[in-house]
């Protein structure tokens, strides 16, 4: 079906974006471990980013950030969310080796830590070490090495100590429970590909705040207001589900976007995801996005993610009643060390401030309930195909087996 472009999208000049300032901000983000439930200092930092833009902002008990873009009309409301937490791990166990067991925070693979720079966080200060399979020199194991199994219950970190016991990692202040940051080992190349772990969501956290900053520095003005949203638990799989409040009526999640064999999905682009695995995003606010970044000329894929969800399912679990979109960089490799591209940085941020810079989907969502005036509409009657053959009445050829006779045979 063409979807026309609403007046209301009329391509109009974005504002130029701070480049310079993204990817400051993206690799101040990277240099603070936040694995889930080590938050704290991703949340001040950024909460420092929104004081610096004049941008107000609340924090809940835990550390998720409300930031506010004031609009003509405060309703209704729409939220942009990105995640500040990252994957990471913990310590399970101290090991009679002088090593550590270890689990995973969030949902990743052991194959792509083994070999892994990390720092421990102890209760009283922190501890270098690097995480290896059980098995980890040719001269000792031969062809072992290659073939003992991938899982976190076949690796174990190595610290950076004297210390080749239980008892000796104890009396260093190791514990069970510790908190365990992986190296996220950045490298930004002169064409721009940009490479690290926990880009995943820090690059989106990144266009979200350089987002914001285009509406201060330009002055622009939001139809509605914006609420910025930082979760700290996306990894997880809460991420959303707190910090938002009854008068938003739209959210768009900003996340990893995946390119590989089988997706839509560039390195060059910014991602407008139609469904995951928690199933379609709402039909109006997606085609809107859609719509503004052919308005805006804003690089742009559309794709399906079978095995991922995002702040977006968080929120409609909770019992959020929104509408609820997901648009992405495209990147490389997620949950592993990633890649992505500038292009597809500017892209996403430029999608961002046109997306607060448009009308809302429907002005009704000011209210949480209402009469059918105002309500959207996916299909006119005019779109709905019927069946070009109709089925025979059963009376005509059931019941008298002379009527059962063709034409033919009667004559």
């Amino acid at each position: 079906m063409n979807i026309p472009l609403p007046q209301a999208l009329a391509p109009a000049a974005l504002p130029a974006i701070d480049y310079a300032y993204l990817e400051e901000t993206l690799l101040q983000l990277l240099a603070i471990p936040s694995p889930v439930g080590l938050t704290d200092a991703a949340v001040r930092y950024t909460a420092g980013r929104f004081e610096a833009l004049g941008i107000p902002y609340e924090i809940t008990r835990r550390g998720a950030i409300r930031a506010t873009l004031a609009g003509r009309e405060a309703q209704p409301a729409r939220a942009v969310v990105a995640h500040l937490d990252t994957l990471g791990a913990m310590v399970k166990s101290l090991k009679p080796n002088g090593r550590l067991e270890i689990v995973p925070i969030g949902h990743w693979s052991a194959r792509f830590a083994e070999g892994s720079r990390l720092t421990i966080f102890t209760d009283h200060g922190q501890v270098r070490g690097t995480c290896l399979p059980l098995k980890t020199s040719g001269h000792a194991f031969g062809g072992e090495i290659d073939t003992q199994p991938v899982g976190w219950e076949h690796v174990e970190v190595r610290v950076d100590l004297a210390a080749e016991d239980r008892a000796g990692l104890a009396a260093a202040g190791l514990e069970v429970g510790d908190w365990i940051a992986f190296d996220p080992q950045p490298e930004i190349q002169p064409d721009g590909y940009i490479n690290s772990r926990y880009l995943d969501d820090k690059a989106a956290v990144a266009a979200l705040l350089t987002a914001c900053k285009a509406v201060r520095d330009h002055g622009l003005v939001l139809p509605v207001d914006v609420h910025p949203l930082l979760t700290i638990t996306e990894e997880i799989g809460s991420g959303a589900s707190a910090a938002l409040h009854g008068e938003i009526a739209e959210m768009v999640s900003l996340d990893i976007s995946i390119a590989a064999p089988g997706q839509n999905t560039s390195e060059h682009a910014a991602t407008i995801c139609m469904q995951d695995m928690s199933g379609p995003f709402d039909y109006h606010l997606t085609h809107k996005l859609i719509a503004l970044a052919k308005a805006h000329g804003v690089a742009h894929r559309r794709d399906i993610f079978r095995y991922y969800r995002s702040d977006s399912a968080a929120a409609v679990e909770a019992g959020n009643d929104i509408r609820t979109a997901l648009i992405g960089f495209g990147a490389d490799a997620s949950h592993a060390q990633e890649r992505t591209h500038r292009d597809a940085l500017e892209a996403l941020t430029r999608l961002v401030i046109a997306y607060m810079c448009s009308e809302p989907v429907a002005r009704r969502d000011c209210r949480s309930m209402g009469s059918l005036d105002g309500f959207t509409e996916q299909l006119c009657p005019g779109d709905m195909l019927v069946p070009s053959t109709p089925l025979p009445v059963p009376e005509t050829f059931l019941g008298d087996p002379l009527v059962q006779q063709t034409d033919s045979e009667r004559l």
